[in-house]
């Protein structure tokens, strides 16, 4: 397809220029922020086995990458602090090597059929507190570091997104095997995939088997 161009004239260049466009924000959508945990917020971190962690590096560049575990693997360690285990990946270390440099982050919890998300932004340290560390064993596995986050501001969030999406409908579900497995595609993307099927089958085979060993 041909690349997509925006005129200059279209592209909303100023704050004042972009709240033009929109109603003036409802109050209780100001009133909600919070710059610590209430009851409802801590509530929300022990049912969430999900996060997803936004940052940005010294030059500018944005990432945005999921965790995943057991419901109320964030710990909230104060009002004020929460302390994120970082489990085995691919060590490509973007999101921690992100916070050394800027350790300014946006948080994004989600629940298993909750329709609302609890947003949280603030300042985070990649720490390997031993003590820390331990609490947050899997199989006898502790993480190597955590990312400890100091809150700035908490609020929930709202259902649309997620009504829009009908992200937890059954109904919506959509078959995996429309698309190639992840190594499949990793390899037409990369080195090639191979045209022997059942190669193609071990392949798959085998990343199922390293997620088992290596999940913590």
């Amino acid at each position: 397809m041909p690349p997509y161009s925006v005129l200059p004239e279209h592209v909303i260049s100023s704050e004042d220029s972009l709240r033009a466009l929109f109603p003036a924000t409802h109050e209780l959508a100001a009133l909600k922020v919070m710059t610590a945990l209430d009851v409802y917020a801590k509530e929300f971190i022990a049912r969430s086995p999900f996060v997803c962690i936004g940052t940005q590096g010294q030059n500018g560049q944005a990432d945005v990458s999921p965790r995943g575990d057991p419901a109320g693997f964030v710990r909230v360690l104060d009002e004020q602090t929460l302390a994120i285990p970082d489990r085995p990946g691919n060590n490509r270390l973007d999101t921690l090597a992100n916070i050394v440099v800027n350790p300014q982050v946006g948080l994004l919890f989600m629940v298993p059929g909750y329709d609302e998300t609890l947003r949280i932004n603030g300042h985070a340290r990649v720490v390997n507190d031993p003590a820390l560390l331990e609490q947050m064993q899997v199989n006898g596995r502790a993480p190597r570091v955590a990312i400890v986050v100091t809150i700035a501001e908490a609020f929930l969030h709202c259902a649309k997104a997620f009504r829009r999406s009908k992200l937890w409908d059954p109904s919506a579900l959509q078959d995996r095997k429309q698309l190639p497995s992840l190594a499949q595609m990793l390899m037409e993307q990369t080195v090639g995939a191979p045209s022997d099927p059942d190669l193609q089958a071990r392949i798959d085979a085998d990343l199922e088997a390293e997620y088992k060993k290596t999940m913590y």
